[in-house]
């Protein structure tokens, strides 16, 4: 259900159920999660997630539940909102391949990614209306944030899935490719990222969570710039990037 190799330093984790769209059960959320977990361990220095066949991932699997005695917290808050907290986290840049359906707890995969690059032909949105549900696993404040309020509750309202070129220009995501050239073109970019300043990216990476979560203005997100670039001035990577600019050479970085 849940495949990951490492090579080169960059882990590849599969959502592999493409019967079913790679929706996920409690279970294969536990397998992500221990994925993450292991390839945290190996010491990675990229991510890159992706979804086996037609989709991406088309959410929770709901085939065998029964909205009678659902546990809906235990499930969102017990299981999803962890997964998504450690992926957040992960000490490395992460990047995952957005086609086909991308709903539900599939959209939070993403949110919770670094880089999102999305195909021409991937669906975004919230279809649930029909459920009787609503948009859940932070679909709310990613729509709020890029779309507003009325974009975001015509797509509630409506069901209307966006495309990955419409998701992507309305700053949904970061970039939009070809169906035939979006798994080259991220891994493509994860496995340069595992070649660059690992502490610098993660300093940045830091730095967005900061900003974004508790809303800093720009001289306090500035104080928060100035001490991160201060601790990087002791990090290996920081004097060998000084040292090729120096001699016109290309930076030769171990990721400390």
């Amino acid at each position: 259900m849940i495949d990951l190799t490492i090579a080169d330093d960059v882990a590849h984790i599969t959502l592999h159920a493409p019967a079913k769209l790679n929706a996920l059960d409690e279970q294969a959320l536990h397998g992500l999660d221990a994925a993450y977990a292991e390839a945290e361990a190996a010491g990675v220095r990229a991510l890159v997630l992706r979804g086996e066949g037609r989709a991406f991932c088309a959410g929770r699997d709901i085939s065998d539940v029964d909205p009678r005695d659902d546990d809906v917290i235990g499930f969102l808050g017990g299981v999803v909102t962890p997964l998504l907290q450690r992926m957040s986290r992960f000490p490395a840049p992460t990047f995952a391949i957005a086609h086909g359906a991308c709903l539900g707890v599939g959209l939070g995969l993403l949110i919770a990614t670094d880089v999102v690059y999305v195909a021409e032909s991937a669906k975004i949105g919230s279809p649930f209306a029909a459920l009787g549900a609503t948009l859940d696993s932070g679909g709310h404040a990613l729509f709020l944030d890029r779309l507003g309020a009325h974009r975001t509750l015509d797509l509630i309202y409506t069901g209307r899935l966006m495309t990955g070129t419409e998701a992507v220009a309305s700053g949904l995501f970061s970039r939009v490719f070809p169906d035939d050239r979006v798994v080259q073109a991220t891994t493509d970019a994860a496995a340069a990222a595992a070649r660059g300043a690992t502490a610098a990216f993660l300093a940045s990476k830091q730095l967005v969570a900061r900003i974004r979560d508790e809303r800093l203005a720009l001289w306090d997100s500035i104080d928060i710039e100035n001490a991160a670039q201060a601790a990087l001035c002791d990090t290996d990577d920081y004097r060998e990037g000084f040292a090729a600019f120096q001699e016109k050479r290309k930076p030769e970085f171990r990721g400390v």
